[in-house]
C-alpha cells in the first residue's frame, strides 16, 4: 500500500499530514485494501481553482477534487490499483471547519474520506448513491471518533 500526502502550500503542515496518512492507512486497512497507491495534494484556493476550471469547467475554487484512474475503463488493472489523486484545498478546509462548527482536522478528514470514496467508485449525482456515499463517510469518520 502507497498513500502519499503532499503539501503544495507554504502553510507548515508536516504534522497534521503524517496523521492524515496514517488515518487513511488505517481507513485502507479496515476496508481490506491493501493493494492501493494514491495521493492526497494539498492546495490552496489558488491552485484548486485552476484544477476545477480546467478539468471541470468550473471557474470557483473547491473543496476537494479526485482524479480517479479507476473511472477510464481502458486503464491496465493489476495486482495493484492505483487509484490516483485527491486534491484538497486548505484554505477551503480551515474556512468549511468555521461555517460549520468542527475541527480543522474533522473537515480535513473529512474532505480525504469524500475524495478517497470518490476514488474507489462512490459518487452522489443521484439521491440513492448520495445516500450510499455519505452514510459511508459518516460511518468511517465515526469509527475513527471523527465526529462534529
Amino acid at each position: 500500500m502507497e498513500i502519499e500526502v503532499f503539501n503544495e502550500t507554504n502553510e507548515k503542515l508536516a504534522k497534521e499530514l503524517k496523521e492524515l496518512k496514517e488515518f487513511l492507512i488505517s481507513v485502507a486497512k479496515d476496508e481490506k485494501l491493501d493493494n492501493i497507491i494514491y495521493n492526497v495534494i494539498i492546495v490552496d484556493n489558488e491552485k484548486i481553482r485552476e484544477i476545477n476550471r480546467e478539468y471541470r469547467g468550473k471557474d470557483m475554487a473547491t473543496d476537494v477534487i479526485s482524479f480517479a484512474l479507476e473511472d477510464d475503463k481502458t486503464f491496465n488493472r493489476c495486482d495493484i490499483r492505483i487509484l490516483g489523486d485527491i486534491y484538497i484545498s486548505i484554505d477551503k478546509a480551515r474556512s468549511q471547519a468555521l461555517e460549520y462548527g468542527h475541527s480543522f482536522k474533522r473537515e480535513l478528514y473529512f474532505l480525504a474520506v469524500h475524495g478517497f470514496l470518490h476514488l474507489l467508485g462512490y459518487d452522489h449525482m443521484t439521491k440513492e448513491d448520495e445516500e450510499v456515499m455519505f452514510k459511508k463517510q459518516e460511518e468511517v469518520l465515526s469509527r475513527y471518533g471523527i465526529e462534529r
